[in-house]
C-alpha cells in the first residue's frame, strides 16, 4: 500500500520541491494550502516535473472543518508542516499575525490529526528558535531563546508538540505521536529543471532571491544590512544549504519516524544545514563569479532580530537520519540563476 503525505504549504518554496521528492520517492501525495503566499502554478510544475498527480486542496490550517474534511476523504499517514509565515523582519512589525497564524495554525491541525488518529509529524521549524550563543556553531542540545516572533513562534510549536508526545507517553497510548522537528538553516537554490523556485510575494524578505532579482535587474540594488557584526568581514555569517538538500531530510525524516527510532514514539529536534557558514558579502562574490553578473548593493544599518553568525551542527541528522547535504554554494547559486533566468517573473 503506498503512503499517503499531506504538505501543508505544498505549493510553497520549500513545499513544492518536497513534493517532487516526495512523488520521486513512491509516496502520494495530497497538497493544503492557503495560497497567501504561493501559487498554483508550482502544483502543475511539480506534476509536470515528475510526471504524477497531487491532490490539492485550497485551504487555511486554521480552518478546522476544512482540515476534518480532508482528513476524512483522504487516508493520509503522515503529515509534513510547512505552512506558516517566515519573514523575521515582518514578524517583528506584525507578530500577532505570525503567533495567530504558525502558533493557532499548528494547534487546529494537530488536533484534527489527533481526532483522525494520525500522528506522525514532521514538521518545519527553524535555526532561529536558537538564541544568542558564544559558539556561532549551533548543536541540537542548545538552549532555546528566539530573539524574533518569528522564532519564538516555531520555538512555542516546537513545546507544544514536545508537551503533546509527552502525554501520550504517560498515557501509554497505543498509537503514540512520533514527531520529527526539522531545524532549518537558510534554504536557498531551486530544482535543476529550472522549472521551481523561490517566488516570493513582492519584495524579498531573503537573501538570495534579492540578490538575483538585484543581478537580473528585476530590482535595482540590494541592501546588506549591517557590516559592523564581530564576523571576519563584518556582514553576517550564515548557513545555506540547497533547498533539494534540504527536503530529502524530510524524506529521511518519514523513515526514521516507520523505522525503529520511533516505535514506541517521541518528539526529537535535528539541524538540517551543511556546518558552514558564508558572510553576505562572500555570497555576493560567490554569485558575481558563478553567474558573471554584477550585484549593486550598499551598507545599510542592521536589522531587529538578527544575530551575527549561525551554522549548523548537523552530525545528529547524520547520525540518527542517515542524511546530509551534498550540494556546495556554487551549485546552490548555478540553481537559484538558471530558475531566475527561465523565470524573471516567477510563476506569473
Amino acid at each position: 500500500m503506498v503512503n499517503t503525505i499531506l504538505v501543508t504549504g505544498g505549493a510553497g518554496y520549500i513545499g513544492s520541491h518536497a513534493c517532487v521528492e516526495l512523488l520521486d520517492s513512491g509516496y502520494r501525495v495530497v497538497v493544503v494550502d492557503n495560497l497567501s503566499n504561493s501559487k498554483m502554478e508550482s502544483i502543475k510544475r511539480v506534476q509536470a516535473i515528475t510526471g504524477k498527480s497531487i491532490s490539492f486542496y485550497q485551504a487555511d490550517i486554521r480552518d478546522k472543518q476544512a482540515l476534518t474534511d480532508i482528513f476524512t476523504k483522504e487516508a493520509i499517514s503522515t503529515v509534513i508542516h510547512f505552512a506558516g509565515l517566515k519573514a523575521v523582519g515582518e514578524s517583528c512589525e506584525q507578530p500577532l499575525n505570525y503567533y495567530h497564524n504558525n502558533v493557532y495554525g499548528t494547534l487546529v491541525l494537530v488536533d484534527v490529526m489527533s481526532n483522525a488518529n494520525v500522528k506522525r509529524l514532521v514538521f518545519s521549524s527553524s535555526a532561529t528558535v536558537y538564541g544568542e550563543s558564544k559558539q556561532a556553531q549551533y548543536s541540537e542540545n542548545f538552549p532555546l531563546g528566539a530573539i524574533n516572533p518569528y522564532g519564538r513562534s516555531k520555538a512555542m510549536i516546537e513545546d507544544m508538540l514536545r508537551d503533546l508526545s509527552a502525554a501520550d507517553n504517560i498515557a501509554k497510548a497505543k498509537a503514540s505521536w512520533k514527531i520529527a522537528l526539522l531545524r532549518y538553516f537558510n534554504p536557498i537554490g531551486a530544482h535543476e529543471s529550472g522549472k521551481i523556485g523561490e517566488d516570493p510575494n513582492g519584495i524579498p524578505n531573503n537573501l538570495m532571491p534579492y540578490v538575483s532579482q538585484v543581478a537580473i535587474g528585476k530590482l535595482e540594488q540590494l541592501s546588506v544590512f549591517g557590516n559592523d557584526y564581530p564576523t571576519r568581514d563584518g556582514t553576517g555569517i550564515r548557513d545555506y544549504i540547497h533547498v533539494v538538500d534540504l527536503v530529502k531530510g524530510h524524506i529521511q525524516a518519514i523513515a526514521a519516524l516507520e523505522g525503529e527510532k520511533f516505535k514506541w514514539g517521541g518528539c526529537n529536534a535535528y539541524n538540517l544545514g551543511t556546518g558552514r557558514g558564508y558572510s553576505v558579502l562572500e555570497i555576493i562574490e560567490t554569485f558575481e563569479r558563478v553567474t558573471g553578473k554584477k550585484v549593486n548593493y550598499k551598507i545599510a544599518p542592521r536589522r531587529a532580530g538578527d544575530l551575527a553568525e549561525c551554522f549548523a551542527n548537523a552530525d545528529l541528522a547524520f547520525k540518527e537520519l542517515n542524511w546530509k547535504a551534498e550540494k556546495n554554494l556554487e551549485n546552490m547559486i548555478a540553481d537559484t540563476w538558471l530558475w531566475q533566468v527561465e523565470n524573471p517573473q516567477g510563476y506569473t
